[in-house]
């Protein structure tokens, strides 16, 4: 996720995004074949984290990937010199170096000192002076010139080049077959990778070792929720008592430094573990991938086969295509060619086997048999869940209850009671196949006054249930799966394909997960700076109802329905006119179900700035918006005590249906912007990319 930081400069507050070109000087992506110093990013040795004014690197940081290209330079060529010479390059002091000097050029793999561009504006409602940026600060909004060149090559694409054109055939036998289990896969059942890991030991008569890495640096740097890391360990020691009873050990390790990775896995991991076979699950985000790119890399020339496969969605990147062969970018007709893929493969909806397990004399291994008494632990220093006891209620861990949600939302009637904290799986629940929340979903799904949705989300985003396992119970044993808009079960499918179309569409075009706008014709809106109101929408004290208990169940239970979430985030961007950068780092920092694909496609739909993005003329009137989804008023009466009180049209618009003096009687806040004003300045910002109002 990108990391925003507010500057103050002679006494103006400046937000700074991302470092984007005066028009009159903005230049064209780089050529195919450019240096493209943001590929060297986890071959790195994370030592430039040690380096005077360095401090955290990313992916999607040109200085970064500098720094870690030049410190693995460090480590493994002792022709390229000490720290302080790593630190004179990254000033970009030409010093006493000659190479290239003659011609004016640059030495292989360092930056250029010219600039292409400007750290001011980056779409800032500020002052025009020169202002340090968040890219340039944190390292976490990419140049729009980075962004093209990823986008040319996507991370995917060169990672599927390399495990077609390098397979280690030759890797010998080793002790073990290793299945790397990541934090997007944590069940045993349906799990791509460890079923081929499994078939692959029962190949060469070895056991399975499973494998996890746990490292808190790459958690704060991806912006994880308490609340995720939490569901993940408990999900992880859930999924560890499952591989104990089919005999298979579950190895835990932990490297704070995320760049570290690779090597230590490839260098010291796996020789521990004396094995020449590692199977994983692809994860499709930026850093991720080039993590695993570095692991295939390093891990072949050692001899290790390290076999990376499709298994989060239910269609992999790259198979929905248009007539015309290229990937879509538009929801719907990319819907109708997934649904067109699922009914011509039906092999894409196998389920994969759970493992045999291991022969039991694994447990007497000089190496395997200690494995058994690892322990996961009840948290991850810096992510410790404050409410973990409610956390538990509302989000219980493991398969078997991710089952049990979609049993219930495909056969048991909505209720109110469970808009309230409380567990999804509280009994009571009447079954009722014709009043299901999955027949009625077609209205059900825009309403925030019952458990009109699934609630399966955070169990599809740590990987606790399947796409494949979720479509397959939509399908209820018939052959076809609906898909159309014209069925709640449908209209549901459709929900999952929204899943598959953001990663689809993060695979395809890294650009969205390296802080970028798809849409870049609107990278230079400009974008206010109220700390203020920030706050308030994050409190929950906007004076809107139905925004402050959408924020407020967020705050409390980590997740809100989705309805709401777009009228949250259209009132951050829209109403306060505030970059949805840093709504959407608020919500990965706040939610169970904390996703970048989904996240970013949610929030650049907002902001207009997306793939097929709602259109920037088109705001969200919160009050309407509220008079829909709640039109009694009960989730708000819930999440906002102060309006418990109040009926009718009050409970939505309580600062202009009571009296003054009773509203202040409230203790509730009068709403921070006017609606009619706030829509007139977005529309100017928006028509006028990179202009502000008079």
């Amino acid at each position: 996720m990108p990391q925003l930081t507010l500057a103050g400069s002679n006494g103006a507050r400046t937000l700074s995004l991302s470092p984007n070109t005066p028009r009159s000087t903005r230049r064209p992506p780089a050529a195919t074949g450019a240096v493209d110093l943001r590929a060297l990013h986890h071959e790195a040795e994370d030592t430039a984290g040690a380096l005077a004014g360095l401090g955290n690197t990313t992916a999607t940081s040109s200085a970064a990937a500098q720094s870690e290209g030049l410190a693995e330079a460090g480590q493994d060529d002792a022709a390229s010199g000490s720290k302080a010479e790593v630190k004179r390059q990254l000033r970009g002091d030409a010093g006493t170096s000659t190479e290239g000097k003659a011609e004016g050029k640059v030495p292989r793999g360092l930056p250029s000192n010219k600039r292409s561009r400007s750290p001011e504006g980056g779409g800032v409602a500020g002052d025009s002076k020169r202002q340090k940026n968040a890219y340039e600060i944190k390292g976490k909004i990419a140049t729009a010139d980075d962004a093209a060149r990823a986008d040319d090559d996507p991370p995917l694409d060169q990672l599927m080049r390399l495990l077609k054109a390098e397979h280690a055939a030759s890797a010998e036998r080793g002790e073990c077959v290793v299945y790397w289990m990541r934090m997007e896969d944590m069940r045993v059942e349906d799990n791509t990778a460890l079923s081929l890991a499994a078939s692959k030991a029962s190949e060469l008569g070895l056991p399975v070792v499973g494998l996890f890495v746990l490292s808190p640096g790459d958690y704060k740097w991806h912006d994880r929720s308490a609340r995720r890391i939490d569901f993940m360990l408990r999900n992880l020691r859930w999924c560890q008592q499952r591989l104990d009873a089919l005999n298979i050990p579950l190895h835990l390790v932990t490297f704070d430094r995320r760049l570290t990775i690779p090597r230590r896995l490839v260098d010291e991991v796996f020789p521990s573990l004396r094995t020449s076979h590692v199977f994983a699950n692809i994860e499709y985000e930026v850093d991720e991938l080039r993590r695993d790119i570095a692991v295939v890399r390093r891990a072949r020339e050692r001899g290790i086969d390290v076999v990376c496969v499709h298994d989060r969605l239910a269609v992999p990147p790259g198979r929905v295509l248009s007539q015309q062969g290229k990937p879509m970018s538009v929801y719907s007709p990319w819907q109708r060619a997934w649904a067109k893929v699922l009914a011509a493969n039906p092999e894409l909806l196998e389920e994969s086997p759970v493992p045999a397990g291991n022969d039991g004399r694994v447990r007497s291994h000089d190496v395997y048999a200690q494995l058994f008494d690892t322990a996961v632990p009840d948290a991850v220093e810096g992510f410790e869940c404050e409410n973990e006891d409610i956390m538990r209620e509302c989000w219980p861990e493991g398969t078997d209850n991710a089952k049990e949600l979609l049993d219930r939302f495909l056969r048991t009637a909505p209720r109110k009671s469970q808009l309230e904290l409380v567990s999804p799986l509280r009994p009571g629940a009447e079954v009722d196949l014709k009043r299901s929340r999955v027949a009625g979903y077609q209205d059900g799904r825009n309403r925030v006054d019952a458990d009109n949705s699934s609630r399966l989300s955070p169990y599809l985003a740590s990987g606790v249930i399947s796409a494949r396992m979720v479509l397959n119970a939509a399908r209820g044993g018939k052959r076809e799966l609906q898909s159309g808009r014209d069925t709640g079960v449908g209209m549901w499918v459709q929900e999952v394909a929204w899943r598959d179309f953001y990663n689809h569409v993060m695979a395809i075009w890294p650009r969205v997960s390296m802080g970028r706008p798809f849409l870049e014709k609107f990278a230079d809106v400009q974008w206010e700076v109220n700390e203020e109101h920030l706050q308030a929408w994050k409190d929950g004290m906007t004076g809107f109802p139905i925004v402050d208990a959408a924020m407020r169940a967020c705050k409390a239970r980590g997740w809100m329905e989705n309805r709401v979430r777009m009228v949250a985030a259209s009132f951050l961007v829209k109403s306060l006119m505030l970059d949805w950068r840093l709504g959407e780092r608020h919500f990965m920092q706040s939610f169970v179900d904390g996703d970048l694909a989904a996240n970013n496609g949610g929030w650049q739909w907002t902001a207009s700035t997306g793939t097929d993005p709602q259109p920037y003329f088109r705001i969200f009137n919160t009050l309407t918006q509220s008079e829909k989804c709640d039109p009694n008023g009960d989730y708000i009466r819930y999440w906002v005590p102060e309006l418990r009180g109040l009926r009718g049209k009050a409970v939505h618009d309580p600062s202009r249906h009571l009296p003054s003096g009773e509203f202040r009687k409230l203790g509730y806040p009068a709403p921070i912007v006017d609606h009619k004003t706030s829509r007139e300045r977005a529309l100017f910002r928006y028509k006028h990319v990179g202009e502000k109002e008079a």
